[in-house]
């Protein structure tokens, strides 16, 4: 008996569809354009919070990294996952978080990017400071 095949036909997600990391009529910036390029986004945001609209990707703030600690991202595509089970009073409180940013500070920022944020600054912290980081003071606790 020969083997049959499927029919079904293999789409694209909805994400992969619609989703838009830059706007294409926009050349990619030089990186010395950066830092100038970053406050007239958060100008524009500012802007679109003040007449309602919402802008396509959240404007992050300049922070102080260490040169080699992982830079969290922002919305978009990413390669890896994870799945972290936490408690009923952690998912409330991150989504407490995540209201408080929105309201209280004007960020629209999903769980995810939350956590890469807390994850990023944990690590930055534990490479910074090493045995007398946060995480290491966390963990003995345990």
């Amino acid at each position: 008996m020969a083997k049959q095949r499927s029919r079904r036909v293999t789409l694209p997600g909805a994400d992969e569809l619609f989703f838009r990391s830059s706007d294409p009529d926009e050349p990619e910036p030089a990186p010395s354009a950066a830092p100038v390029e970053q406050q007239s986004a958060q100008q524009t945001a500012a802007q679109q919070l003040a007449t309602g609209t919402q802008a396509a990707a959240p404007v992050r703030a300049p922070q102080a990294r260490t040169a080699g600690s992982p830079q969290p991202s922002g919305r978009q595509r990413h390669d890896e996952k994870i799945t972290v089970y936490i408690s009923a009073p952690e998912l409330l409180a991150l989504e407490q978080t995540r209201l408080s940013l929105r309201g209280e500070h004007g960020l629209a920022a999903d769980r995810g990017r939350i956590v890469r944020e807390a994850v990023a600054v944990l690590l930055a912290d534990f490479e910074e400071h090493g045995e007398s980081s946060m995480l290491v003071q966390r963990l003995n606790t345990d």
